[in-house]
């Protein structure tokens, strides 16, 4: 199994050990690390992208032995250097850790998150209604916008611990769920969360957002 490096460490470069690179039938190429800084497509994030050596990383997927990250060109087992991009990697992390803070500020409204969609562009919370009564009632976007900000400006930061095996992520005093992605060391590093439309149906949820500096 690789070593996952991002669930505790937020460098992006990191010195690693190749362990086989594998020809694709696309053209691509498909490498496996002892341990990796890149964090693989998955839980509504998308996959970071680099370098490993002087090969570019594409694409990274979680596969049920590891880790594996797709090449536009080979590289020879041994040891090696990882380099995530770094402008890619901090738009998702912060468009992540903004679905935390839409997602605490919905539970305080009385609606239960279920999934989040953290893509540029197209990012989105969903969550269900924790009574009728809260059904009937829409979700204001500048009150939800305002409420998040507000959160933003107390710049709690991310607090990480480990429970049953699973990594907890939280912010400040606010409560922990588990969490795969990747965060920002305190919520100030976001910058400003907009909300752009907030769609309420059948007691589901969805709300549209952006990170903005």
């Amino acid at each position: 199994m690789t070593e996952r490096l991002y669930l505790t460490d937020r460098a992006l470069r990191a010195d690693i050990h190749v362990l086989d690179c594998t020809p694709q039938d696309d053209g691509r190429y498909a490498i496996r690390l002892s341990a990796t800084p890149f964090h693989p497509q998955g839980g509504g994030q998308p996959s970071d992208t680099g370098l490993i050596a002087e090969a570019e990383v594409l694409r990274v997927v979680s596969e049920s032995d590891g880790v594996v990250h797709y090449t536009t060109a080979p590289v020879t087992p041994g040891p090696a250097v990882a380099l995530v991009d770094a402008q890619p990697r901090q738009l998702h992390t912060r468009l992540h850790s903004a679905g935390h803070v839409i997602g605490q500020v919905m539970t305080e409204l009385g609606w239960k998150p279920t999934k989040a969609h953290h893509w540029p562009g197209e990012a989105r919370v969903m969550g269900v209604a924790a009574s009728t009564e809260v059904a009937a009632q829409e979700l204001v976007p500048a009150e939800l916008e305002r409420r998040c900000n507000a959160l933003l400006a107390q710049d709690l930061p991310c607090v990480m611990a480990m429970q049953d095996g699973l990594r907890q992520i939280g912010f400040g005093d606010l409560p922990a769920y588990p969490c795969g992605g990747t965060h920002v060391a305190a919520l100030g590093e976001i910058g400003q969360i907009r909300i752009q439309s907030v769609r309420i149906k059948k007691g589901e949820a969805s709300v549209r957002y952006e990170v903005v500096e």
